[in-house]
C-alpha cells in the first residue's frame, strides 16, 4: 500500500482502493469514516471494519447452471444455493461467465444482488444472469487459403453452422487443422457480430505436404545376369487438387531377398458428405519362394472429428514360385476373400514434431481361403494403440502396441503376417519374421531440445507365434534414436540391438535404421 502521494487526489484514490480491498476480503460492512488532515504533510484515514465474512451462500437457478458446472467453482452445492469463499467471488464469477459464453451467450454478464445477513450472521446473495442474445455460427469465411476444402472444417475440425458460438472451442478446432499437414492456422479465428448474425473468420495458410524419400539402385545378378533393382522409394502426394486427396506410392527391394510394392489412393468427404473412399494394392515377393498380391477397397464414414469407421473388401492372391517343395515350408497357391470392417480414433495435438497424441485403431476381417479346391474359414484381426504422455514441453513418453492375429484351421507361410524393422520392432530386418500371431510394445522416452531436434530411447518388447513351425518366441530390442527437422525434411536415425529369447547379447545384431521425409 502506498504511503506517499503527489497530491490530495492521488491520496483519495488510494483510500478508495483500500476500501474496495476490504470489501473483497469479506468486510462488507466496512466504511471509511473520515479522511482527516493531521498537518501540512500528513492525513489520517479512519475505517470501520465490522464483521468479516469468510464465505457466502449464493442462490441460483438450475436453468442457468447445473450442479456439474458449479463443481468447477464450489465444493458445497445444493439444489438452491452453492457456497463460495469470499475472496474467490471475482474469479468464480469469471469462470461461470465463461461457461455461459460457451453455450452461445457471447455477451453474458453475471452479478450478485439481494445481499442478506441472517440472524446467525451468515451472508447470502442471489446470482443474477443476463444472458444477452444467444449467438450461433451463422457463416464461415476463410482468409489466406480460400480454396481450402471446407469439408475438413466441417467434419474433421467439427466447425458447423448453427452451432453455439464458443470462442475457446473455435480456437481449439482451428489448431486441430495443423495436424492435417497441408494447412496451418496462422492466427486464432475471429468473429464479426452483426445485429442478426455472427460470422467467424479462419486464418489459414496452405502448406506443401508432398513427401519424398528414396534411393534406387541397379545391379546385374551374378547368377542369372539379369538386371535387378534395389533400394526404396516413398512418395506421398497430399492435397494437390485442394480436395484433401492423398496418393501413396512405396517401393522397397534389397535386390534378392524381398520386394515390397504398395500404392494407395484416398478420396475423403465425397460430395461434401462424411463418406469417403480408399483403394489399395500391395505386392510382396520373397526371393524365389512366393509372390502375394493384396487388393483392398474401403468405404469410410467420419463419425465425429476424431472417430472414423469403415467397411470394405480385401482379397489375396498368392503364387508358389518354388520348383521343388521344401520340407517344413508349406507354401502353396491360394486365393482369399475377406469382408472387412474397422474403426479408428485419432486425437491430434498442437506440436510440430509430434502432431498426433493418441491413436486407437481396430481392423477385422472375416473370409475364406481357397487352395486346390479346399476352403478354410478365416478371421484376421489387427489393432494399433499408441499415446504420447506429455510430462512437460521437453519431456514425453511414447507407448505403442501393435497386435495381429490370424485364426485358421491350417496355415501357409505365404499368408502369415510379416513384421520387423523401423515400423514394428526395431533391431530386426524389415519383414524378416513370419507370424500367425504377434504383439509388439514400443516405448520411447523423448527429450525435445526445441521444435527441430529431439533424442529418444528405444525399448521394444515382442511376442509371436508361427503355427507353420510350431514356434513361440519372445523378442526384445534396446537402443536410441535422433530426430532432426532439417530444410530437406525430417531426418530420423535409430540404432537398436534386437535379440530373441535365450539368445546371448551380440553387437552383430545391432541394426541402424535411417529415414528422411522431404516435403515439396
Amino acid at each position: 500500500m502506498k504511503t506517499s502521494f503527489a497530491d490530495f487526489t492521488a491520496l483519495k484514490k488510494e483510500a478508495d482502493t483500500v476500501y474496495l480491498k476490504l470489501q473483497r476480503m469479506g468486510f462488507i460492512e466496512s466504511e471509511m469514516l473520515q479522511l482527516q488532515k493531521e498537518n501540512d504533510s500528513s492525513f489520517i484515514a479512519d475505517f470501520f471494519l465490522g464483521k468479516k465474512y469468510s464465505e457466502i451462500a449464493i442462490y441460483y437457478s438450475q436453468e442457468d447452471f447445473t450442479k456439474k458446472e458449479l463443481q468447477g467453482v464450489a465444493s458445497e452445492i445444493t439444489d438452491e444455493y452453492f457456497v463460495l469463499p469470499f475472496e474467490k467471488i471475482p474469479t468464480s464469477l469469471r469462470k461461470l461467465t465463461t461457461i455461459r459464453n460457451q453455450k452461445g451467450n457471447a455477451f453474458a454478464r453475471l452479478r450478485l444482488t439481494e445481499f442478506e445477513r441472517s440472524e446467525s450472521y451468515k451472508l447470502s446473495a442471489t446470482l443474477l444472469v443476463d444472458n444477452g442474445n444467444i449467438r450461433t455460427v451463422d457463416s464461415i469465411a476463410i482468409k489466406g487459403y480460400e480454396k481450402f476444402p471446407l469439408s475438413f472444417l466441417k467434419y474433421y475440425a467439427g466447425v458447423k453452422k448453427g452451432k453455439p458460438f464458443n470462442q475457446k472451442k473455435l480456437v481449439e478446432q482451428s489448431e486441430s487443422l495443423n495436424s492435417l499437414g497441408f494447412v496451418s492456422a496462422i492466427k486464432p479465428p475471429e468473429a464479426l457480430f452483426r445485429k442478426d448474425s455472427t460470422t467467424v473468420y479462419f486464418y489459414l495458410e496452405k502448406q506443401n505436404n508432398n513427401l519424398f524419400d528414396g534411393i534406387l539402385g541397379f545391379a546385374t545378378d551374378e547368377e542369372t545376369q539379369k538386371l535387378t533393382f534395389n533400394g526404396y522409394l516413398n512418395l506421398e502426394l497430399n492435397n494437390n487438387l485442394n480436395y484433401g486427396e492423398q496418393l501413396l506410392l512405396n517401393y522397397k527391394a534389397d535386390g534378392k531377398e524381398q520386394v515390397n510394392f504398395r500404392v494407395k489412393a484416398t478420396l475423403p468427404y465425397l460430395l461434401k458428405t462424411p463418406f469417403g473412399l480408399s483403394g489399395e494394392l500391395k505386392i510382396f515377393k520373397r526371393d524365389s519362394t512366393f509372390i502375394t498380391t493384396e487388393q483392398q477397397l474401403r468405404a469410410t464414414y467420419q463419425i465425429n472429428p476424431k472417430s472414423t469407421t469403415y467397411i470394405g473388401y480385401k482379397g489375396y492372391d498368392s503364387s508358389n514360385l518354388l520348383d521343388i517343395a521344401i520340407a517344413g515350408t508349406p507354401v502353396e497357391d491360394f486365393k482369399s476373400k475377406f469382408f472387412i470392417a474397422g474403426a479408428s480414433y485419432i486425437k491430434p495435438q498442437n506440436k510440430k514434431l509430434f502432431p498426433i497424441k493418441t491413436v486407437i485403431s481396430f481392423d477385422g476381417g472375416v473370409g475364406v481361403r481357397d487352395k486346390e479346391g479346399n476352403s478354410d474359414d478365416q478371421v484376421r484381426i489387427e489393432t494399433l494403440l499408441n499415446n504420447i504422455f506429455n510430462l512437460n514441453y521437453k519431456n514425453s513418453i511414447f507407448v505403442q502396441n501393435i497386435t495381429s492375429v490370424l485364426f485358421s484351421d491350417s496355415y501357409l507361410v505365404n499368408e502369415l503376417f510379416r513384421f520387423g524393422g523401423i515400423n514394428s520392432i526395431r533391431g530386426f530386418n524389415e519383414n524378416s519374421i513370419d507370424a500367425s500371431l504377434y504383439s509388439i510394445i514400443n516405448t520411447e522416452y523423448r527429450y525435445q531440445f526445441n521444435d527441430g531436434v529431439f533424442v529418444h530411447s528405444i525399448i521394444d518388447l515382442g511376442y509371436f507365434e508361427n503355427e507353420t513351425l510350431s514356434l513361440k518366441q519372445n523378442l526384445y530390442s534396446f537402443g536410441f534414436g535422433l530426430g532432426l527437422n532439417t530444410k530437406a525434411g525430417l531426418f530420423k536415425f535409430n540404432v537398436a540391438n534386437g535379440n530373441t529369447q535365450n539368445q546371448d547379447f551380440s553387437f552383430s545384431n545391432t541394426k541402424i535404421h535411417i529415414s528422411i521425409s522431404s516435403k515439396f
